[in-house]
């Protein structure tokens, strides 16, 4: 199936610029084989958010960059903003080639990793709410009952926007600090990702982030091969 089986060309299709390195940077760590295409409306997220979510209308307009993606010959395609995941896997069983979803890896990781109390953050209200409401239905299918707080990053949009890392980080991990009694933290956007790192070493505990997991996710069905992303398994306690 894939036309270029070592080197797979991955379609990463954005809505906003500042996913775009995050993703990127995660592909060039752990599927290094990629050959990368960049695909962005840097008004897709704006055009949601104003619009109060998805509409049919950018669910379309998403789905012919998708399409797009698939004729011009894209081994692989990941979509780096979580408000259009369910525009990912609507479409999956219709594609010729892999189509993934921002955080299923991530979710996916959070499903199986024995966590009970996950703290998810989000960098606003909208995206948070978007993903607090889809890792619940899929924390619900997997029939798992995992307690979820969401809280909203103060300061971490700007600082991501920035690409400050280190300023990142601190906004992320003043947002949990009173939540000590979580065993796990799921960054809700790409845009956060960068600090995962750090912020797993200051709380001392996993940090999921999407973007190296589904980089890992894509390389083993690309190529078949183990990759050196590993999922973060729960310590004991």
């Amino acid at each position: 199936m894939t036309h270029h089986q070592s080197n797979p060309l991955i379609s990463l299709i954005s809505a906003t610029p500042v996913a775009i390195p995050p993703a990127t940077g995660a592909f060039h760590e752990v599927f290094p084989e990629a050959r990368l295409w960049n695909l962005l409306d840097d008004r897709l997220l704006d055009d949601a958010t104003a619009q109060g979510g998805v509409t049919e209308g950018l669910a379309e307009r998403m789905t012919r960059l998708i399409r797009h993606a698939e004729t011009e010959g894209a081994d692989g395609i990941l979509l780096t903003c979580s408000m259009y995941g369910p525009i990912a896997e609507r479409l999956a069983a219709e594609l010729s080639i892999p189509i993934h979803a921002p955080d299923a890896s991530a979710f996916k990781a959070a499903l199986s990793g024995g966590y009970q109390r996950i703290v998810l953050l989000a960098s606003a209200r909208g995206p948070l709410e978007d993903a607090l409401e889809r890792f619940s239905a899929a924390a619900a299918s997997a029939g798992q009952d995992i307690s979820v707080t969401g809280i909203v990053a103060e300061g971490a949009a700007a600082a991501a926007a920035d690409a400050d890392t280190e300023r990142l980080s601190r906004a992320l991990e003043a947002a949990c600090r009173d939540q000590e009694d979580s065993d796990a933290v799921l960054l809700a956007q790409y845009s956060l990702s960068p600090a995962a790192e750090a912020l797993a070493a200051a709380l001392d505990k996993p940090v999921l982030a999407g973007p190296k997991l589904a980089a890992a996710t894509l390389r083993s069905q690309l190529l078949g091969n183990p990759t050196s992303a590993t999922t973060p398994k729960k310590e004991n306690a």
